[in-house]
Formats: C-alpha cells, structure tokens, sequence
C-alpha cells in the first residue's frame, strides 16, 4: 500500500454539491484539478446501491494519484473494488465496524482510517491491531454537515490535539480557507474539507485557495 496524500482531503456532500448545482463527480474533478489530494465519498442517508453506485461514478473520472475512500460502509468498499473501481479503503466512525473487524474484512493492502476526537481514541487507534493508517482529528469548528460532532477544538486545541497523534492525522469539522493557513506548520498531515468545496460555486477554485494556505 502506497500511504495516501492526506494534505487536501475532500469529504463529499451531496446535498451541497445540488445545492450548487453541480453533480458528485464533476464536483470531484474539479476539486482535484484545483489540488485535492485525497476524496472520501460520504452518503450517510443513501442505501447501499446507491451509495455503491456514486462510488462507481467517481472512480470512472477520478485523476490518477488521488485517493479514493467509502465512509462507513465496508460492504460498499468491498463491492467497488470487486467491480474494478479504484478505491483504496474505508474511512470509520468511533460507532462503526471495529477497526480490527474492518482489517479483517478490507485486507492488508487497503487503507484504514479512523475518527479520533479525544486523547484516548488516539491512543486506542495507533496502538490497534489494525494498523490504522491514520486518523482524522475533529472537529475545529462546529459543523451542520456531522449532526454527531463533539466539542469544537478550535485551531489551538486542534494543533494540541494533533501533538498527540502517533499516527499520520487530517483536521477536520468547518474548516475555512483561514483555518488551513492556522493548522499550516503543524503536526497534522492535512486539512478535511467538506462544505467549503461541496457548497462552493467554483470548487476548483475553492480547492486551489484551500491548498496554497496549507502550503503558506
């Protein structure tokens, strides 16, 4: 396995993408032409073949070099691949599949991240027979988009919290273009965004701004 590019990683909304008029997969290639590195596909209220049927959709125009990730559903990941779509693994939730079953399931080769807001999941996801590749840190602001978030950590409880991670970690939760410039320098491998480029009315252009403020 390749370690994926975490330093611009897209989270899918769709119903940001409609609301801005554009479709998942045209969204997801113009993200990428302004830098995204990494795009985790995220459809919580869609069944499974629906959810599989827009992963599909993404893999076909998705730039080579960039990292491809179901939410949640390990069933839906093993279905992509096992229908030739380029996804590299699976993205879980602290209410998810245990990430030791998930390892299971997916495979040594794929890629397994988790969600960690305190010390203690952090803790739990480096040490994990797993092998998490990484975890993604939230969140930073309060969000619309995760009706479950905890507590906002604020850009100097997020680089604190990012201190703490033995494992590669991503930002993630209402981030802004301002934010990406703050986390800049940290220990975080990368910032996650969602509705600022999902909502956004020129997501290349969103993506482009996001990305020279990480690189600031």
């Amino acid at each position: 396995m390749t370690a994926p590019d975490l330093s611009l990683y897209l989270v899918t909304d769709a119903a940001c993408a409609r609301r801005a008029g554009i479709s998942l997969p045209d969204l997801v290639v113009a993200a990428a032409s302004g830098g995204v590195t990494t795009v985790q596909v995220r459809e919580k209220d869609q069944p499974a073949g629906i959810f599989l049927r827009t992963v599909l959709e993404i893999g076909q125009v998705l730039p080579e070099g960039v990292t491809l990730l179901v939410n949640d559903r390990v069933d839906v990941y093993l279905a992509a691949r096992d229908l030739g779509a380029p996804v590299a693994g699976v993205h879980l939730g602290q209410k998810d599949l245990p990430a030791a079953s998930a390892r299971d399931l997916i495979g040594p080769d794929a890629v397994l991240g988790v969600s960690a807001s305190h010390p203690d999941q952090l803790t739990a996801a480096a040490a994990s027979s797993a092998r998490v590749d990484y975890v993604g840190i939230g969140v930073l602001r309060a969000t619309a988009t995760k009706s479950d978030a905890p507590e906002p950590l604020g850009v100097d409880g997020m680089r604190e919290r990012a201190k703490l991670s033995a494992l590669p970690a991503v930002a993630i939760g209402g981030i802004q273009i301002a934010d990406a410039a703050a986390l800049s320098g940290s220990d975080l491998a990368g910032v996650a965004v969602v509705s600022g480029i999902c909502a956004a009315s020129d997501p290349a252009a969103a993506a482009a701004s996001y990305r020279a403020a990480w690189a600031a």
